[in-house]
């Protein structure tokens, strides 16, 4: 891995749509390499809603089989539309009106992966519209060159959550706590990465807020959604639906893996439920609610977890949260969230984005090869031009082995201004 030896900040713009479709994550971040330490200085983060007519273009046609190519023509520019406004409202209202670069991971439309091997992945939210908007350099497609080396393009957050958990000092309480430390995002699928120096692992465990998505909408919930858990905090978990749902095989298959809502969604669900006596719509949102919980703490629990530290969007939901803790503390393990080691659980992925776009001008691989099953460690992403010619950072050889958040007010302001105001791609 490399990095420049140039000290100033670049200031980056990270942008991502999760599984569930509903809009753009952007979030700002200063970065500074000192030795072999990277810092990374939070900016602010934004969620910009889809259209609700896009949100319901993209859900009913990634679910399918027969799209015509100029529908897809049609939501390429509509979602890079969305991307490109969501990257210059970052640039606007959380940097000042001053970055580098915007790194982007897109909105993933499918990813495809047949007997352990991803053969494809395909994300919208073209990254020329981003470019032609904001005037900055795009890194973008950063799963594509992990794919290519024979990863699964997934999951990327183990080169944020190593660096960044591995070399943190736990607040006290948690530094009780005897185990693993595991990351855990419950986006629309949940991953975990093991936080282990000699050999991570990371790879989703199945479901997060996906299935649950999936039976809000089936029983017609407002939003498609479960807000806070409402539905299934009124319901009883069905054992025989539950069964059902635990039977997939890829709960028992070894990582590295990787998966989708297309396989965990509607048609999962249907079914699961084929065949079985019926079931109230409380008791469905209940079910798949603990589906999730079992899934993730038993992954998790097979890692011998002491401590999981949870981001993502089923954090704010109380049932789910509710029950990982019962989970993870029968097997002795203490949960917490994201925040209370410096990054907002629902801004992860979007400072995950802003990372990778940091680290590739600079040559540091953006992959783990152990946890995508990679050839070996990448220098992820493609690079768009802004409005001026292409002048990445000299790379040097040296090691990066550490993220650290540092307290609000680390970067002195006037050395911010003078950095970003005269870019490194200029």
């Amino acid at each position: 891995m490399t990095y420049t030896t140039r000290m100033e900040p670049w200031r980056v713009i990270g942008l991502l749509s999760g599984t569930s479709m509903d809009g753009v994550d952007v979030a700002a971040a200063e970065f500074r390499l000192r030795g072999h330490e990277i810092e990374m200085l939070p900016l602010g983060y934004r969620s910009l809603p889809y259209p609700e007519a896009l949100h319901r273009e993209l859900v009913s046609l990634t679910r399918s089989e027969k799209s015509d190519a100029s529908v897809w023509c049609h939501l390429e520019a509509e979602t890079s539309r969305i991307f490109a406004e969501a990257a210059l409202r970052g640039v606007e209202e959380l940097a000042a009106g001053r970055a580098d670069l915007v790194g982007s991971l897109g909105q993933t439309v499918c990813h495809t992966t047949v007997r352990g091997r991803t053969t494809g992945t395909l994300q919208l939210g073209g990254p020329s519209r981003v470019a032609e908007a904001t005037g900055l350099p795009v890194l973008s497609d950063p799963r594509g060159r992990d794919v290519a080396a024979g990863g699964q393009g997934a999951p990327l957050a183990p080169v944020l959550d190593l660096l960044w958990l591995g070399g943190a000092t736990p607040p006290p309480d948690d530094a009780l706590s005897r185990g693993a430390v595991l990351a855990l995002n419950l986006g629309g699928i949940a991953n975990i990465t093991v936080v282990d120096e000699r050999e991570p692992v990371a790879y989703d465990t199945g479901p997060g807020n996906a299935l649950i998505d999936a039976a809000a909408e089936l029983v017609g919930a407002e939003s498609g959604r479960d807000t806070d858990g409402a539905l299934a905090a009124r319901g009883q978990v069905r054992p025989d639906l539950l069964a059902a749902l635990l039977a997939d095989d890829y709960f028992r298959t070894p990582p590295p893996k990787s998966t989708d809502k297309e396989r965990f969604g509607a048609r999962y669900l249907r079914d699961a439920l084929t065949g079985l006596p019926p079931v109230p719509e409380h008791d469905l949102l209940a079910t798949v609610t603990e589906f999730t919980v079992r899934t993730v703490a038993e992954a998790c629990a097979a890692h011998a977890a002491g401590l999981v530290v949870a981001s993502g969007g089923g954090v704010a939901n109380p049932v789910l949260f509710g029950g990982l803790r019962r989970e993870l503390g029968r097997h002795g393990a203490r949960l917490c969230t994201s925040g209370r080691y410096g990054i907002p659980p629902e801004a992860k992925e979007a400072y995950l984005a802003a990372l990778l776009g940091f680290l590739g001008p600079h040559g540091i691989a953006g992959n783990v090869a152990s946890c995508t099953g990679a050839a070996g460690p990448r220098v992820l992403g493609s690079i768009t031009p802004g409005r001026w010619p292409l002048r990445p950072p000299t790379p040097v050889e040296a090691p990066v082995t550490a993220l650290r958040i540092p307290e609000p007010g680390a970067f002195p302001a006037a050395d911010r201004e003078g950095a970003c105001a005269s870019s490194t791609w200029r």
